[in-house]
């Protein structure tokens, strides 16, 4: 099974920009305790203002698995509701991995 980058992409609803930055930690802890494929989380914002959430996981059948059941997470929904407006969830098999230090 190879690695799995998830990339979702949204807005963020106006002025609740604080708000989504300090309950991610929370939510990720959440999703790292109920879904075993995950690996690694990184929140970014892009050029244009949009937010890109990139979650690494051990294969694509956990993060569909977790696609699934995430609603079940009360720090997830609690998160979600930061989101304006979902621009799409893709998913990328990783291919090649090289890390550095």
């Amino acid at each position: 099974m190879a690695l799995t980058l998830e990339l979702a992409r949204f807005t963020v609803r106006e002025g609740e920009e604080a708000a989504l930055l300090a309950e991610r930690l929370a939510m990720v802890r959440a999703l790292d305790r109920a879904f075993p494929g995950a690996r690694a989380a990184w929140l970014t914002r892009e050029d244009d203002g949009s937010w890109l959430d990139v979650i690494l996981w051990s294969s694509r059948e956990a993060a569909d698995d977790a696609e699934q059941r995430i609603a079940e997470l009360p720090e997830a929904r609690s998160w979600f509701r930061h989101i304006a407006e979902s621009h799409g969830v893709r998913h990328a098999e990783v291919m090649h991995e090289e890390r550095f230090r």
